[in-house]
């Protein structure tokens, strides 16, 4: 190695060791000096030191490397288990970050460079957001807990387990992408929630709703009807909160078919950039028209959106609208699509919305598919909150939703 790239090498040992030692200093500097273990100085000394180690093993042999390390890390246990009797403290933080910062001392020198430096920033990040960390385990239900390892379970465990190849007769069935895609809706439902925790509720009921609206806006449908019948005097903040799920519903599809088919996207979206506009609008006049501050004093319940059985249902689904997708594709033509279209989106607009991207094509079946399935949705849901949410939350709806369909249908004819 020539000398140059070894000063580099050794150098980036230094630093990490250094930035550690920042961090621990920092958390440290109203101790008296000589009444702590180690600190910048200590800290940079130990990336270097490690750096040097990995210098010497170069050559192929580890042993050296790792009895410095066995060595390092024991006189630095020896020393923090002392002070920690001084000061009753039975943290283990400082030392495994000093064990780390030895180990990515000398992984600067005999691995990846950017390895070592990103993992380096990492572990100062992980330090530095102690507090924060701290408090957000304190907030932690055990249902989140719970649905945050099952979806790194169905992430890490189950979805490399599947077969990546159709399994059924019509070559249409991949049970590696349909759960990869339940995984993927499965995620921004999550993240939707949990935005809204870290949040709180100050937000209130529109931020709530634009968020569900990006994994499931009929259930924010039923879910603030239920409110609106038992609140009546939130009538038109519940109606504005459905209206801007809507419209993100409206970007959600549009996006997620960029996503997997850029050519039908274009194709859709002068119509649901129209739509989304005039649910943006009215929902912004429904809320600017009641009392605001007084409506959304009172915090959102909000339901853990993501469990088993609702992922279940929805991988279940999205397997038989893509079959039956394929199916009608095949046997009935374009009117067998449409028809497969509108059933669907009376419950949801994501599995076709899926199906037919996946297709590959952007021909006028494809694009009237995806377009039925979301009027139907968007009719659908004036519906359910008139019979969930009563009557007069049901008219306001009817009405914003026909003046979305009236449009993008208008502009879908310009375009056609």
């Amino acid at each position: 190695m020539e000398l140059g790239d070894l000063a580099l090498k050794l150098g980036l040992a230094l630093a990490i060791g250094f930035v550690i030692g920042l961090e621990r200093g920092w958390k440290e500097r109203d101790e008296v000096e000589g009444h702590r273990t180690a600190g910048l100085r200590t800290f940079a000394l130990i990336g270097l030191l490690g750096g040097i180690f990995g210098v010497f093993s170069m050559g192929g042999d580890r042993v050296l490397l790792a009895a410095g390390f066995v060595a390092v890390s024991a006189v630095l246990a020896a020393y923090m288990w002392r002070e920690g009797e001084h000061v009753h403290d039975f943290s283990a933080t400082s030392l495994v970050a000093a064990m780390l910062t030895f180990i990515l001392g000398a992984l600067a020198v005999v691995g990846d460079m950017a390895v070592a430096a990103g993992s380096g920033v990492a572990a100062v990040i992980l330090l530095t957001y102690k507090s924060t960390l701290h408090g957000w385990l304190a907030r932690i239900t055990w249902a989140e807990l719970r649905s945050g390892l099952l979806l790194a379970a169905m992430t890490f465990i189950a979805l490399p387990l599947l077969p990546d190849r159709a399994v059924d007769p019509w070559l249409t069935i991949n049970p590696h992408d349909l759960w990869l895609m339940t995984i993927l809706i499965a995620t921004v439902s999550f993240a939707g929630y949990v935005a809204v925790k870290l949040r709180g509720s100050k937000q209130g009921v529109i931020l709530a709703a634009a968020l569900g609206g990006l994994f499931a806006s009929t259930v924010v449908t039923l879910s603030l009807a239920r409110m609106a019948r038992e609140e009546s005097s939130r009538l038109r903040l519940f109606a504005g909160g459905i209206s801007a799920s809507g419209c993100v519903m409206m970007f959600r599809v549009l996006i997620v078919t960029g996503l997997i088919n850029p050519e039908l996207a274009l194709a859709l979206a002068p119509v649901m950039l129209a739509a989304a506009a005039v649910m943006a609008i009215s929902a912004m006049f429904l809320v600017s028209y009641g009392d605001i501050g007084k409506e959304a004093a009172r915090p959102l319940r909000l339901k853990n959106p993501f469990d088993l059985l609702e992922v279940l249902r929805f991988g279940t689904l999205l397997m038989i609208v893509t079959l039956a997708i394929e199916l009608a594709r095949r046997f009935l033509g374009d009117v067998g699509l449409l028809g497969v279209a509108a059933l669907s989106g009376l419950a949801d607009v994501d599995a076709v919305t899926l199906s037919v991207s996946r297709l590959g094509t952007a021909a006028p079946a494809a694009a009237n598919a995806i377009l039925l399935a979301v009027a139907v949705n968007t009719a659908a849901k004036s519906v359910y909150a008139w019979v969930v949410g009563g009557a007069r939350l049901g008219r306001m709806l009817l009405v914003q939703n026909a003046a979305t369909l009236a449009v993008a249908a208008g502009v879908r004819l310009l375009l056609s």
